[in-house]
């Protein structure tokens, strides 16, 4: 039978998670623990958080958990098993925004058996893979009862010059680490209590504490590689943008539409290139100010108190952490003050190039003006001397026909038809005057129709005048 160390009023481990098993974890927890806990940055969190849930599937089945002891949720699982010496292997795993971690304790039966820091001692134990993402943090968490070892005794484990540590939640349970990394590249921390009952009480509650402080101090720290870099950016943005304010100011009144053309096409390119910064690392950064709560809620709930020889755990976590988010929220805010500098001096040009094609497009329709005029003008002239021609034309086709009818009248006057060829002759220039006026309107008729016939559209016939138009 498996013992059941937690008092009966005590809430279970998984109790403490956002989704609760229907079986809790209560008879696997015991004391003394090892514990390595490992938390591995998301790049997408939608598409690798349900890859990570079924590593974390693959992981239990190359550790041979029973299937029986196997709890797998959208956000959380874990799988227990006991080796045939007694001792317990416990893994679990877990996601969150930006990353997702895995807990793996090591609780041996034999109580009197020495734990130490450094792979875990649970018989054939090897982890079979390696996690996706990028590592946010990797710690290694003895958790050790009836005992309160001295400080000297401590600083032999721990890798690292300077020892913080703390006795925490108003208990007697310390906490004492370095905050420096190992041969194995994990973070040791030593949880000590002389109390059995007191230190398996909190233990969930300072496991979790420990590991929020320990993931979030990293998470807030990951991005500040790139945001030392584009302090500097900014600052050169900063700079180049003020000379250009300079030049502008100085020569915007006489600038030339090539020069304007230079200013924009410039202008432009640095802003898309702020504009791009901007939106990355408002990405990288936007999370900060949240992490940063999170720190000071978790350092707060420790209620630290000072252990001789060492430095709170406080100091460092606030050494590394206090001001960061507000320095990450600055940058923000400077990068967002030059994309709006940028468009302030791009419109400022824009409305001077409009103003210029305002002045172009105003001398062109004075031009066009001037030209409609003058084509309006030899339009009419043409008109007018159109109307004398048809004019004359009608004058000179009716003195034609007069003359060749003077010459038919003397010859039928001379065959005896008519008595007098002077009399017969004015009657007809009348007629010869109809008949070139119609001549002339059948001719406009004719140059009408061949015009519709070849896709023209010229404007209707109109009578012809025998006396030219005033103008």
């Amino acid at each position: 039978m498996m013992r059941h160390n937690r008092p009966e009023s005590n809430p279970g481990f998984l109790r403490h998670r956002p989704h609760p098993s229907k079986k809790y974890l209560e008879e696997w927890l015991d004391l003394p623990a090892h514990i390595h806990h490992a938390a591995h940055r998301m790049a997408n969190p939608p598409s690798d958080r349900p890859k990570s849930r079924e590593e974390f599937r693959y992981l239990l089945e190359c550790l041979d958990i029973p299937e029986a002891d196997r709890v797998i949720h959208d956000n959380f699982g874990h799988g227990a098993k006991m080796a045939p010496n007694g001792d317990r292997l416990l893994v679990t795993w877990e996601t969150h925004t930006e990353y997702y971690s895995y807990q793996v304790w090591h609780m041996p039966d034999d109580k009197l058996k020495p734990l130490a820091f450094g792979p875990l001692g649970f018989p054939a134990y090897a982890m079979p893979l390696s996690p996706l993402g990028a590592t946010v943090n990797a710690l290694d968490l003895l958790v050790l009862p009836h005992t309160n070892p001295p400080i000297e005794d401590v600083r032999q484990t721990m890798p690292g010059p300077q020892l913080y540590g703390s006795r925490i939640f108003g208990h007697d349970i310390n906490v004492v680490t370095t905050f420096a990394p190992d041969e194995h590249d994990r973070e040791r921390y030593l949880i000590t209590s002389p109390s059995f009952d007191t230190l398996l009480t909190h233990l969930t509650r300072t496991i979790d504490t420990l590991v929020a402080i320990a993931n979030y101090t990293r998470l807030i720290l990951f991005p500040f590689q790139a945001f030392a870099r584009s302090v500097d950016q900014v600052h050169q943005y900063e700079q180049d943008h003020l000379r250009q304010r300079g030049v502008i100011t100085a020569e915007i009144a006489t600038a030339t539409p090539p020069l304007l053309q230079d200013w924009l096409t410039a202008m432009t390119q640095d802003f898309m290139h702020v504009s791009r910064m901007a939106e990355s690392m408002r990405y990288k950064l936007s999370a900060a100010v949240p992490y940063d709560r999170i720190i000071r809620s978790n350092v707060a709930l420790l209620q630290e108190q000072t252990i001789a020889g060492c430095r709170p755990v406080s100091e460092y976590v606030d050494g590394k952490t206090i001001g960061v988010a507000d320095g990450y929220q600055q940058l923000l805010k400077r990068i967002g003050a030059l994309v709006n500098d940028f468009q302030g001096s791009i419109a400022v040009i824009r409305t001077k190039v409009e103003l210029h094609l305002q002045h172009q497009n105003l001398a062109m329709e004075n031009q066009n003006l001037k030209l409609l005029r003058s084509v309006d003008k030899t339009t009419r002239s043409q008109a007018i001397l159109q109307r004398t021609v048809e004019g004359l034309s009608v004058i000179v086709i009716s003195y034609y026909l007069s003359g060749l009818g003077s010459y038919v009248f003397k010859a039928l006057e001379h065959r005896g038809v008519i008595d007098n060829h002077e009399m017969a002759s004015g009657l007809f220039v009348p007629v010869s005057l109809v008949i070139a006026f119609g001549l002339i309107l059948l001719g406009r008729i004719f140059l009408y129709q061949s015009g519709k016939n070849t896709g023209d559209n010229p404007p209707p016939p109109t009578p012809p005048s025998t006396t030219p138009p005033r103008d």
